[in-house]
């Protein structure tokens, strides 16, 4: 199991709970550069941060986090092109997951940011 500190832990909560906030059909990208590995790190070991998130809170609680219901999908690197990863697979399903929330994905994994694109200014994290 993982061990993190107070402030990684508060940093991967905080992106999950945007990430959980992404309407369906919409996207978002990592847009600050200097965080876009640390939060595509974030999302590529969500199950094991999961478990140190969790400790202590029963799934029935409000703070529990729930890894079936992270939308990891809607979120794109920031030129808008889904992310090439070591098992290409998880290209493809991102894509279908994302084309059968009516988002339109080229053939070369790019969505337009301008029509699909999820940036709100603010975002209640409570």
């Amino acid at each position: 199991m993982v061990k993190l500190t107070d402030e990684s832990r508060a940093f991967h909560y905080g992106v999950y709970s945007i990430v959980f906030k992404i309407p369906p059909g919409k996207v978002t990208s990592y847009d600050k550069p200097q965080n876009s590995r640390q939060v595509g790190s974030s999302l590529k070991h969500c199950s094991m941060i999961f478990q140190d998130l969790n400790q202590g809170f029963d799934p029935r609680e409000e703070e529990y986090l729930n890894i079936e219901n992270l939308p990891w999908w809607r979120v794109l690197a920031s030129s808008g092109k889904i992310s090439e990863r070591g098992n290409s697979r998880s290209q493809y399903e991102q894509a279908d997951r994302l084309r059968n929330e009516h988002v339109n994905v080229s053939d070369n994994h790019f969505v337009d940011l301008d029509e699909f694109g999820w940036f709100p200014d603010y975002v209640d994290l409570s």
